[in-house]
């Protein structure tokens, strides 16, 4: 959505600015930039999945490295928009019980339903091998919560 935005501004200010207005071209600069820190964003922005965690390696100056263990993630959704499906990605979102990244949104990736399956495997044969199920539970009775334990 970024690009699109960025590159309306540049057309836009580019013809408005030879038939127009001359300081018009001024627009260019900063939708540029803007354009070009988030390519940077996303550039510098990789999943590494082992077979206990994922890691998401972010930032582009300062680097910030966060784990999720893979038993905690409780459910998983595949999302293909239009203007992904046109191209062939779709963006693999998971609910999880890890208190930093409760809904995580791996965006615009390849072969998500693989991905899918293949985190899928990682989590239950993760969850069986520590002996971790999550149960539900409320206070009121009506459900709706979910909590882990650890039968060890």
């Amino acid at each position: 959505m970024v690009f699109a935005i960025c590159g309306l501004v540049v057309v836009g200010a580019a013809i408005c600015a030879v038939w127009l207005w001359s300081w018009l071209w001024l627009l260019i600069l900063p939708a540029v930039s803007w354009a070009s820190w988030k390519y940077l964003e996303v550039r510098f922005r990789v999943y590494e999945l082992t077979s206990e965690r994922l890691r998401i390696y972010e930032g582009v100056l300062n680097q910030t490295i966060d784990e999720l263990e893979l038993y905690r993630v409780k459910d998983m959704t595949i999302e293909r928009p239009f203007w992904l499906r046109i191209v062939g990605l779709g963006t693999l979102v998971l609910i999880t019980s890890d208190r930093s990244h409760p809904e995580l949104h791996i965006a615009a990736i390849n072969d998500a339903m693989g991905l899918r399956d293949q985190m899928r495997t990682l989590v239950e044969g993760l969850r069986d091998r520590k002996r971790v199920r999550e149960m539900d539970f409320s206070s009121d009775g009506e459900g709706g919560e979910f909590e882990e334990f650890d039968f060890e």
